[in-house]
This record gives structure tokens, sequence and C-alpha cells, in this order.
């Protein structure tokens, strides 16, 4: 995390504890080495990643399936989270966090809908994804009318 601040952006003291717990369920692997090396936005014809789930929680890919789209959740480690208003390279506004897509918030939490290529083992196979390599994984969700489907069955 970079202590620098652009012209026009302000940060603010973060809170001195947390308020809730967070699972790390696995790493998601791409070939971004870094934040400059991430796409801006979801190439769904990119590299196939890979979601390395925890042993633990491998049964929790019981039933999910390709072809499917997939929600990932994950938390942007690299991001600093002290900015309220920010001045983003590529946007040329100065603008409140919560306006903003950009990985600088309280919570750093992203979310990305991806195509599932498969799933070998603890392993999902994806599309789609745009964060570094490495990067904590929080949370799959599988897209709406496939959860769906599932809830019913």
């Amino acid at each position: 995390m970079s202590d620098d601040i652009r012209p026009h952006e302000i940060a603010v003291a973060l809170p001195d504890r947390t308020d809730a717990g967070v699972y790390f369920i696995g790493r998601i692997r791409t070939p971004w080495k870094t934040r400059d090396d991430c796409p801006r936005r979801v190439d769904p014809d990119g590299p196939i990643c890979r979601i390395e789930i925890d042993p633990r929680w491998a049964e929790a890919l019981r039933g999910l399936e390709a072809p499917a789209e997939v929600q990932v959740l994950y938390w942007m480690h690299q991001a600093r989270r002290d900015l309220v208003v920010q001045a983003p390279r590529r946007r040329g506004v100065i603008a409140g966090t919560f306006a903003l897509r950009s990985p600088v918030r309280p919570n750093p939490i992203a979310s990305s809908m991806v195509a599932l290529v498969g799933v070998d083992g603890a392993t999902v196979l994806v599309r789609g994804m745009d964060c570094v390599d490495g990067t904590p994984l929080i949370d799959l969700k599988p897209a709406p009318s496939k959860a769906g489907a599932l809830a019913h069955s």
C-alpha cells in the first residue's frame, strides 16, 4: 500500500478494530503479478484462472458444474482502505469512494461474475478474473438462475 495521496484526495483514520471476521477460503491464481498488470474490466475471453479452495472447504463445491456463471467475492489485499475522496488517474474526476468502482475502499471486497470452465478437485477453473495473483478468496456463488434451481431441487 502506498502512502501517496494525489491532489484533492482525502484520507481518514481507520477504526481501531474490525467489526467482524472473514475466513479466506482459498486463493485466486491469475497471470497478473501487480495491480497495474490487471485488466480494468472483466474479459470473458480472458485467460483461464485457477481458484484454489482450501481443502477443508472442497466439499462445498459439490453441484458446481460448468458451463455456468459464478460470482467470485474476493479481498483486494493490496488496496489502501483510508481514502474517502479519490482522484482516479484514468477518470479525471474527483469523487467519493462509494461513487467509484475503485479497489480503494474501507472494506476492499470485490465481486466478479466469471465463466465457470470446470471444477477439478478443490480447484475451480474460470475465465474473466481481473485481480492480482494470490488474491484471497472470500466466497463463490452460482449465478442467480443456477442457484435458484439448486435451492429447489
